[in-house]
């Protein structure tokens, strides 16, 4: 597939990213801490968020607490409504974010509604949690891709179209390759 280097949040960082992407902010107002991107022929999305620093959680924990908190405004809170399997630090040796005291990424899954509807999509979910300490910030990078889309979801019509989808692999291409270039983006 191929890629293209992304400037995000102004320029004050980038990341490589697939070159068929809708950048979200030209259809709709989006917060100020994050760049969220959409395929244009899939239902998949890749977000880039700036979170305050949770210094009272581990380094091996934060991706978990981040991935908590994501389930929790999907309202997939119920029993089963989300899964946590594997979280595995991402080597610092193989990244380009060096100012980051510690990397891991996250596989999980949620069972989640789009727009407050009735029918709940099946979404993996990939996520990539940089820790900066030092800027009081977590950086987050998370890729959702839909792996069972319910026929009542505004989603459905989307899932129908047979765009060559965004994989695991360029997900960890972005998160290998996410680089600062002004630190005064944290404050």
């Amino acid at each position: 597939m191929t890629t293209l280097l992304r400037p995000l949040f102004g320029g004050a960082l980038s990341a490589v990213v697939p070159h068929n992407l809708t950048d979200v902010s030209e259809l709709r107002e989006i917060p100020d801490n994050q760049e969220v991107f959409a395929h244009p022929h899939t239902d998949q999305s890749l977000i880039v968020e700036l979170l305050e620093y949770q210094g009272q959680v581990a380094d091996q924990h934060a991706a978990r607490y981040h991935f908590e908190d994501i389930a929790g405004s999907n309202e997939a809170r119920e029993p089963g409504a989300f899964e946590v399997g594997d979280v595995v630090a991402l080597p610092k040796a193989e990244m380009s974010l060096s100012e980051c005291s510690s990397a891991w990424v996250l596989k999980g899954t949620q069972c989640v509604s789009k727009f407050n509807e009735e029918a709940r999509n099946t979404v993996n979910v990939h996520l990539g949690l940089f820790r900066l300490p030092q800027f009081s910030t977590d950086v987050l990078i998370t890729f959702n891709d839909p792996q069972s889309i319910s026929p009542d979801s505004s989603s459905a019509s989307a899932a129908e179209t047979h765009g060559q989808p965004w994989t695991e692999e360029d997900f960890r291409r972005t998160l290998l390759s996410l680089t600062l270039h002004n630190p005064g983006l944290f404050g």
